[in-house]
């Protein structure tokens, strides 16, 4: 019988289908993707080609070559622009609207057109999730920026239109709706409890074990409960702090290794699938609030929202976290050494 679970992080029901349920090796590529080359003329992200992208908002370079290992820079196509005024504009209560403000940055993650970031050394991957850090904080710092979400869209049906290695950020004014609505969740479970919601699920996920993929000092890498996609995958931190951008450089090194690990189980595990993955972290000025804790979630693409789900908000799974989790520490021993 399928069962009903719901996300302590939101307060949504999930459909955890168990009898349309398949097997986790099911959901693996019918065939890997070959990898490209290491350099593209035409590619835009490529070394010698910097003068295609629209300046340069921040480098980080390898102290032997001295040559660039990570460039943050303008989206060319942006999705909101510095210009403009945040002030609202209500031409009538139902039709309330604003410029589109905001920075749009590209983060080219290696110079090498098929340096993905499952496979990058412990040093590249951290220069990656070092501009992470750095960009939400000089971005967080801007008077017109409530939000500042991290993203990076993997394969076609993710979303990505350039196949070279790269992340995004999007600085907005207003804080999206879906996202406030975890952070009013979680704070009302703080005050109610007294305690930080996203401690409690690591400590349940912790003396659970059966969904945890991964434990280090300082992370928890789990399939949630009520997972809403096959394979989804949660990097919890122990230590709960509101925002990414509080993290020294050896927990950031930490989180860089296994964030990459987890996209080789990934990589490994399905053949290389399209996914998503965000960086959930605090709307600016809330960063020391103790309610919430700032954490990465990856979305493989593995199966398709129809209409029921767009209909009534309820996604359908059709898989156990359970399983997955138990099919991905297999690979986690193979693959990276656990």
């Amino acid at each position: 019988m399928s069962e009903l679970r719901l996300d302590p992080t939101t307060r949504e029901w999930v459909v955890i289908s168990t009898e349309r349920a398949r097997r986790p090796h099911d959901f693996a590529q019918a065939s890997i993707h070959p990898l490209p080359q290491e350099f593209y003329s035409t590619c835009p992200f490529c070394p010698g080609n910097e003068a295609q992208t629209p300046g340069l908002s921040a480098s980080y370079s390898d102290p032997e070559s001295g040559k660039w290992r990570v460039r943050v820079v303008p989206n060319k196509f942006p999705a909101v622009r510095p210009e403009g005024s945040t002030r609202r504009k209500e031409e009538h209560p139902l039709a309330l609207s604003l410029d589109g403000v905001g920075i749009h940055e590209v983060v080219v993650e290696s110079p090498l057109h098929n340096r993905l970031l499952g496979f990058m050394s412990d040093d590249e991957v951290f220069d990656v999730v070092r501009a992470y850090r750095d960009r939400l904080v000089t971005l967080s710092a801007m008077p017109s920026v409530r939000q500042v979400t991290v993203f990076k869209n993997h394969g076609a049906s993710a979303g990505t239109s350039l196949e070279h290695p790269h992340s995004q950020i999007v600085a907005t004014p207003v804080v999206p709706w879906h996202v406030r609505h975890q952070y009013d969740v979680a704070t009302q479970y703080f005050d109610e409890r007294g305690r930080n919601l996203y401690s409690d699920l690591l400590a349940f996920e912790a003396e659970q074990e059966v969904r945890v993929v991964c434990a280090t000092p300082r992370f928890l890498v789990i399939h949630p409960y009520a997972s809403r996609r096959p394979f989804e995958t949660w990097v919890l931190p122990r230590s709960a702090r509101a925002s990414l951008g509080d993290l020294d450089d050896d927990e950031l090194r930490e989180f860089g290794t296994v964030m990459r690990d987890t996209l080789r189980c990934i990589f490994t595990g399905l053949n290389n699938p399209d996914y998503n993955q965000v960086l959930y972290t605090a709307p600016a000025g809330d960063e020391c609030e103790p309610y919430y804790s700032w954490h990465l979630r990856v979305y493989p693409r593995l199966t398709a929202v129809a209409g029921f789900e767009i209909g009534s908000g309820i996604h359908i799974n059709t898989s156990l976290p359970e399983q997955t989790a138990a099919f991905m520490r297999e690979i986690a021993s193979s693959c990276c050494g656990q």
